[in-house]
């Protein structure tokens, strides 16, 4: 049965319509993920659901544990991560209450681990493309299926939070061609290429982040408003994408790491190669 991941962003906390549901707590080499995951099965598929800030919303977007998160996803078995994120608008076009599927990242983060890499292993990955376009024309159609206001493509740009930009940040953003912003994209989806899992995002348009002088700057009130509507548009979206991904993936994501290890394997420590198995267990 195909597997797929879902990391529920802003709003989304649980997935409604999952049968045989079960809950996995994991520890991980890198700690503990955000919470534990929730296991059932939709529309003929396996799914793993993760709430990416935690129950109740606990986890700043600097303090996700992205490694354990992805790891953790890996551990059960998912192929495919669907990411639904909240955004901020940097297009007209780009209305408050719009879906995004980007296909391209600009990182703002400071300081946060982007790589299962390191301690004793030297890996690289292709990153041009840094969204399965083959899961990403999934959920557009599945998009447009329900109805939604979805738009195909863009540029995330991914500030680290927690305050939102100033005035000549977002102005700075757009000139760069940046049209959506967010918090939490990066370095998930860097993680995700690392363990051959095909990544995806569902961002939700929330409001025109402070560049639109003609609308009220961002504030949380009004983002809450317009998340409890955006949800409910996700969840209709990954419940119709499940039927339509294929078990078989013919992507590059899936072989992400075949000429990427550096390293000789008789010089990758030990315990970097246990606690890395799931991943480069196949290479070594």
């Amino acid at each position: 049965m195909k597997t797929l991941g879902v990391i529920g962003g802003s709003g989304l906390y649980d997935i409604a319509g999952l049968e045989n549901v079960r809950e996995v707590a994991l520890d991980t080499p890198f700690g503990k993920p955000s919470d534990s995951f929730i296991v059932g099965e939709m529309e003929g598929a396996r799914m793993v659901f993760l709430p990416r800030h935690g129950k109740g919303h606990r986890v700043l977007p600097s303090e996700l544990n992205f490694r354990a998160n992805i790891y953790g996803m890996k551990k059960l078995g998912v192929e495919r991560i669907l990411s639904v994120s909240a955004v901020g608008s940097m297009r007209e076009e780009i209305k408050p209450g719009d879906i995004v599927v980007p296909d391209q990242f600009i990182d703002r983060t400071k300081g946060r681990v982007s790589t299962f890499f390191g301690n004793g292993i030297v890996g690289h990955i292709t990153f041009a493309d840094p969204v399965c376009a083959e899961l990403s024309r999934v959920l557009y159609e599945s998009g447009q299926a329900v109805n939604a206001g979805i738009h195909m493509g863009g540029t995330y740009v991914c500030i680290e939070g927690p305050q939102f930009s100033t005035r000549a940040e977002s102005k700075m953003y757009r000139s760069w061609g940046a049209d959506i912003i967010g918090m939490t994209n990066v370095p998930e989806s860097k993680l995700a290429r690392e363990a051959e899992i095909c990544y995806a995002t569902i961002a939700l348009s929330t409001d025109y982040d402070c560049w639109h002088e003609e609308e009220d700057d961002v504030t949380v009130e009004a983002i809450l408003e317009i998340i409890k509507s955006n949800v409910e548009t996700a969840k209709a979206i990954i419940k119709t994408a499940a039927k339509r991904v294929t078990e078989e993936r013919t992507c590059s994501c899936a072989k992400a790491l075949e000429n990427g290890i550096m390293t000789e394997s008789s010089m990758i420590p030990d315990k970097t190669k246990r606690n890395l198995d799931i991943i480069i267990g196949k290479y070594i």
